[in-house]
């Protein structure tokens, strides 16, 4: 991934650059991968992000 700096405002980079890994979901891996999650514990979150999904869409 590259971002391109435009008249040195590397400010304004660091936001577009933020804002690409968040809509990419890259943030939220990376915050998830931070420890070590057992297998019954991703199977859990999974099943609860399915249900937060469905529920999301008024099934």
């Amino acid at each position: 991934m590259t971002i391109q700096v435009h008249g040195n405002d590397i400010e304004k980079a660091l936001k577009v650059l933020k804002r690409q890994n968040q809509k990419n979901g890259l943030t939220k891996d990376i915050r998830r991968k931070r420890f070590y999650e057992k297998p019954s514990e991703m199977k859990k979150r999974k099943q609860n992000e399915a249900k937060r999904r469905r529920k999301k869409l008024g099934l």
